[in-house]
């Protein structure tokens, strides 16, 4: 959906303080004014009651891919107002015997997503599998007539944008792109920030997404009883390159480029979504990156550090500006992400919470000494009429802060969206077309660092462009 339809399916904060939810799980009201730091005091949202669903109104889901994210979606899924879980599917059985475990022995289980797709009583479902599968599975489960919940990056390659585009255009079902950070409320109050002018024009943002610890690099479990007989190995590769059979590449699938989208794919693609959506701008024109294998050398053939560096375009909601994109998998100052919107007034720095820190560039000063005093004393008074003082107490507070609610999920919310389009045959703001525009500059992020050269996007048009001069 377009931009300025997100009115339709978001609580805005775009009017002053209230705020109101279509999700099914969290409604927000009374957001005060950012208010100066110096107060101590920091401005909250608080959570009301969610929505009473009919019993006869629920919505049956099916997971396809049930390792650690397929696991954490379906329970968040599940803790939605009137959802159900139907099924599970994934190549290796002990993930299905594990779903059964948690959920029930009659859940319905199975190797073969189709068998998901063709059951009548299911009427969404949601994709966690491995990256080099999501575009397949969302194009046949669309075709089927499914909601589709596709965790990112909505595709591997950039050829299969469009036709996951197409798809949910032609099926007019519900599409939606898992990177939460679309949905969420500090993301919006830093829009409605941004938007207002509270840092001046823009003209640089950087986002990084560091992590220093093992599981944080990948490093995931194998398990022990893994084999040829409860993996479906022919499964899992897919359209990817045959090999043997290897558990590593299966239980540590990002690790490879055959099957996972390395670090752009998996990290920078929520920066991009979460950029896209706060400044309005559909992606950069160009695109370079740099990195390498510097520390987590255990056979993997992606970075495991990287940065991107983007140009983005003058639109009629943002001017042109640089932005620049980071992720040290061994950091040592312990990891972390986070945003800095630089403008020509302030910046404004985007974790969980939010600040804005102004510094209006002021008047412009002056060097005169050299001049005969006569000219002195009139360079001066022309510069006081000119720029006249400002009074210190009719300045911006120096610092602003915004803290969302305790136990804020935003994770919460991007499904309580979801699951609310389903039932009430709405559209969503990380649809297709906007999922697609957040994948492709990650993806090509990727080619470029193997190829040591620049690429060129058309993000009006959805396609590579032509180098410029």
């Amino acid at each position: 959906m377009s931009e300025h339809n997100n009115t339709n399916t978001r609580r805005t904060f775009l009017k002053t303080v209230g705020a109101k939810t279509i999700g099914a799980t969290a409604v927000f009201a009374g957001i005060p004014n950012i208010i100066s730091a110096h107060d101590r005091e920091m401005s909250v949202l608080e959570l009301r009651r969610p929505p009473i669903i009919s019993p006869n109104d629920k919505i049956r889901f099916a997971t396809v891919g049930f390792g650690g994210r397929g696991m954490y979606d379906t329970d968040m899924a599940l803790k939605q107002a009137g959802t159900e879980l139907a099924g599970t599917c994934d190549v290796y059985d002990g993930r299905t015997t594990r779903s059964r475990e948690i959920y029930g022995d009659k859940l319905f289980t199975t190797r073969h997503y189709e068998e998901l797709l063709a059951r009548p009583d299911i009427d969404a479902i949601i994709i966690a599998g491995t990256h080099h599968w999501n575009a397949k599975v969302s194009i046949d489960a669309l075709k089927a007539g499914k909601a589709v919940y596709c965790e990112k990056p909505m595709v591997q390659k950039i050829e299969e944008g469009g036709p996951v585009i197409k798809a949910q255009k032609e099926s007019g079902k519900v599409f939606m792109v898992g990177s939460q950070r679309v949905s969420s409320i500090v993301y919006e109050k830093a829009r409605q920030l941004i938007q207002s002018g509270a840092i001046g024009e823009l003209n640089y943002v950087e986002a990084w997404w560091d992590r220093n610890s093992a599981m944080g690099a990948w490093q995931y479990s194998i398990a022990p009883d893994a084999s040829a007989d409860n993996i479906d190995w022919n499964r899992f590769l897919g359209n990817a390159p045959k090999i043997p059979f290897e558990p590593i590449k299966l239980f540590r699938w990002r690790n490879y480029k055959d099957y996972g989208t390395g670090i752009a794919g998996d990290l920078f693609v929520h920066l991009f979504s979460g950029l896209h959506f706060i400044l309005g701008c559909n992606g950069p024109t160009r695109i370079q990156s740099t990195g390498g294998l510097r520390y987590w050398k255990d056979g993997r053939d992606v970075p495991d550090v990287l940065m991107g560096m983007y140009d983005y375009p003058a639109t009629k909601t943002t001017p042109a500006f640089n932005l620049m994109l980071r992720s040290n998998f061994i950091d040592g100052s312990g990891g972390g992400t986070g945003f800095r919107f630089v403008g020509s007034e302030g910046v404004l720095s985007l974790d969980r919470d939010i600040t804005v820190k102004k510094n209006k560039m002021g008047r412009p000063g002056y060097g005169i000494k050299s001049f005969p005093q006569t000219v002195q004393d009139e360079y001066i008074r022309q510069y006081n009429e000119k720029y006249p003082p400002t009074r210190a107490e009719m300045s911006d507070p120096p610092l602003l802060e915004f803290k969302a609610p305790e136990g804020y999920d935003d994770m919460n919310d991007h499904l309580a969206v979801f699951f609310d389009a389903v039932r009430n045959k709405k559209a969503v703001t990380e649809d297709a077309v906007f999922g697609f525009r957040a994948t492709a500059p990650a993806i090509l992020t990727q080619q470029c660092y193997y190829s040591n050269k620049a690429s060129w996007w058309d993000p009006e048009n959805l396609r590579v462009a032509k180098p410029k001069v």
